[in-house]
């Protein structure tokens, strides 16, 4: 370790002030000269399309409820029907335009050429990687790949890296420690890469990047924002920083992270949809959405001032889980640059960018219950003064994305009372009043069919044309596997999907009655690894989907023969809900199938330089173990660099007391050894007093006794 290293550069303050949700903010002044032409135009032939598929649509099931005096739950089952094929639509719609955008190749926004030689940027940019109890050895392994392709390209010197750590696990803490100064090592002891740990991770990944904005910011024009799993070529980071810098109008430009590295048949499954539909949705969006893009959390890069003027999050009223501070932060930050006259852009066609999946259907629902919580909390930003309307249509977009599932089972159980009125219920052919002709309950089968059929064509058209596109693309289609293979890939994707698809229905609806009815999800770190689970948690997690499946499917027989046909798609998926998360979570099967040639993608028949380096240093780096704290007592090295990497010590009358700290002092006092500090000291403790100099120096000394 070279003399007079520092973990952290100076700081260089800037403030980020939180914003208010009820008053209008200045905004920057000169316009959005970015703004792609025609975008009312395209947002016209987009949303104006989905609202007639769904005028169509809702006057066919009027038509196939015979709904000239409909029951209170006939009327309850179309306004249902008209809310789920509106998100249908609109889907469609969007990809429509994805497709064209696809064909006719990049539109080169912001100037961004997608090949040639990489301009070099004139300002400095800093490379954010969060982190929270995180595996350190895939950390490092993506930020030195990125560092080597820096290097080559010959631009470290553009660009500092901060990685961040908001890790509460003492463990996850010290192998951090030990990680970075390994990664110091090998990139012999580069000034540019820097460590901090936050001892609170008050509001989470949100609080983490704000807090560096308010002590290094002002250093720093531009921030790339990365996660744990990303891996990003420098050609790409290049590409971005340089169009950052040539407009002033932009406060982000988000790109579309590929998938990769995925092994089991789930994220195998993720990892084709993502990289074969992908690009259509995300094409389709950006066309439409123009200067009031959205962001994804990662992967992007931002306009520093943008972002610390704009962009600090309030606290929400209330208590969680809607209340405190905004989980799903990204969307609303994007919100607050576009209020603010910022210009938000993606460019999906930049690749260069990738990041991995969850590997099973039960790391999914963990992840998603997260998200969930999150998105349901805009409902408190929706009023906010000042958003635009696509800023809001965002927010929607996001609860909608969760809601829907409610709805959607609602609306199945609903389909099957209607069936039970019609069966069971005796009509009114003559009502009270005067009338000339009897009222004929008969719900047309026929139109039915085809009410059905079109609906379904709506939602399976965009992988066909994915598909089709795909064609296009000589390299995109050899890395599928070819023509027949990538189309046979998208035959298992969806029938397995279709399969899977009813589950998390279930999983979400509850998710979303456990939300309303007050129940925080918490946040944990993402498991990115295997996905295996031993399969009597599996049975513990799903069988209540196994009975609400067979039960459902058994009142639908018990109604009639033909409308539990229809619902077999439904029940078939809840009824093989346990083999189904057990199976799809397994390695044999992902191997096997991409043994054939199926569900591959272009990154794996041609995988980038970048990839194949963090790979290859992660497997290298498995074979070290990971430090534990009885470690940092053991390692002379590292334990001086953990003291150097101390947070700044209480200000005596400015800074509140930790409760943990004095508790885990005083235990200290009590005990006779390491080990025995060890056991008796709670997590939050034991991260308290490793955080603090008293704390280090008592333990070192147990360490001695």
């Amino acid at each position: 370790m070279a003399e007079g290293w520092h973990a952290l550069p100076p700081e260089a303050p800037l403030a980020m002030p939180v914003q208010s949700l009820k008053a209008r903010p200045q905004k920057r002044t000169g316009g959005i000269p970015s703004r792609p032409m025609a975008s009312g135009l395209r947002r016209l032939l987009v949303i104006g399309g989905a609202i007639l598929l769904t005028a169509f649509a809702t006057r066919e099931m009027w038509l196939v409820l015979n709904s000239g005096r409909p029951t209170p739950l006939q009327a309850f089952v179309l306004l249902l029907f008209v809310v789920l094929f509106a998100w249908i639509a609109l889907s469609f719609t969007s990809a429509c335009a994805g497709f064209l955008r696809l064909i006719a190749g990049p539109d080169r926004r912001l100037g961004i050429a997608p090949d040639g030689p990489p301009p070099m940027p004139g300002v400095k940019t800093a490379l954010l990687m969060p982190t929270y109890n995180e595996d350190p050895a895939r950390i490092m392994a993506g930020l030195q790949a990125i560092h080597e392709s820096l290097a080559a390209a010959g631009a470290t010197d553009r660009f500092d890296i901060f990685i961040l750590s908001d890790s509460t696990q003492a463990e996850a803490w010290i192998a951090e420690e030990a990680a970075y100064l390994a990664l110091r090592a090998r990139l012999g002891e580069p000034p540019n890469l820097f460590y901090r740990r936050r001892p609170k991770n008050t509001e989470r990944k949100a609080g983490n990047i704000a807090e560096w904005v308010r002590r290094w910011g002002g250093a720093y024009p531009q921030m790339l924002v990365l996660d744990a799993d990303s891996v990003m070529e420098a050609d790409t980071v290049l590409r971005l920083a340089d169009a950052m810098e040539r407009h002033a109008d932009v406060g982000l430009i988000q790109t579309l992270p590929i998938i990769a590295g995925g092994n089991t048949l789930f994220a195998r499954m993720q990892q084709f949809a993502g990289r074969v539909y992908g690009p259509l949705i995300a094409e389709g969006i950006a066309w439409w959405h123009g200067a009031e893009g959205n962001y994804w959390g990662h992967n992007a890069i931002i306009r520093t001032e943008a972002f610390a003027s704009a962009a600090g999050l309030p606290d929400l009223p209330g208590r969680k889980p809607f209340g405190g501070h905004i989980m799903s932060h990204d969307f609303v930050e994007a919100a607050l640059l576009r209020r603010a006259g910022w210009a938000v852009h993606m460019v999906p066609w930049l690749r260069g960018t990738y990041e991995e999946s969850p590997p099973s259907l039960m790391d999914l629902a963990i992840r998603d219950r997260r998200w969930c919580q999150g998105n349901l909390q805009h409902a408190a930003v929706l009023p906010a003064r000042g958003l635009h309307w696509v800023s809001r249509l965002h927010l929607l977009t996001g609860i909608g994305s969760y809601i829907t599932a409610p709805i959607w089972l609602v609306f199945l159980v609903a389909g099957v009372l209607l069936a039970i009125q019609a069966r069971f219920i005796r009509p009114e052919y003559f009502p009270a009043g005067p009338s000339l002709f009897p009222a004929w309950p008969v719900v047309d089968p026929v139109r039915a069919m085809w009410v059905f059929i079109g609906t379904m064509a709506l939602l399976l058209a965009p992988k066909l044309m994915a598909w089709i596109a795909l064609l296009f693309h000589a390299r995109d289609r050899r890395g599928a596997g070819g023509m027949v293979r990538a189309f046979l890939s998208m035959i298992v994707e969806t029938l397995v999907a279709g399969l899977l698809a009813p589950v998390t229905m279930l999983t979400q609806s509850v998710d979303v009655i456990a939300i309303l009815m007050g129940r925080d999800s918490g946040w944990n770190a993402q498991k990115r690894d295997d996905g295996s689970v031993p399969f009597g948690q599996v049975v513990r997690l799903y069988w209540k989907h196994t009975l609400f499946g067979l039960v459902f499917g058994f009142a639908a027989w018990l109604v009639s023969p033909y409308l539990a046909l229809w619902m077999s798609p439904v029940v078939i998926g809840l009824a093989l809900a346990i083999p189904l998360a057990a199976f799809t979570a397994r390695r044999g099967l992902g191997v096997g199938l991409r043994r054939l040639g199926l569900l591959l993608t272009p990154e794996e028949h041609d995988t980038p330089a970048v990839l194949i380096r963090a790979r290859a240093i992660h497997a290298g780096l498995q074979e070290i173990p990971a430090t534990p704290v009885r470690g940092l007592f053991s390692d002379a090295a590292l334990l001086a660099a953990h003291r150097r990497m101390l947070p700044p010590p209480r200000r005596p009358g400015q800074d509140p007391f930790d409760a943990n700290l004095l508790v885990g002092l005083a235990r200290l006092e009590e005990v006779a050894s390491l080990d025995e500090a060890l056991r008796q000291l709670p997590k939050q403790e034991l991260a308290a007093v490793l955080a603090d100099r008293r704390g280090v120096d008592k333990l070192e000394a147990l360490s001695r006794a």
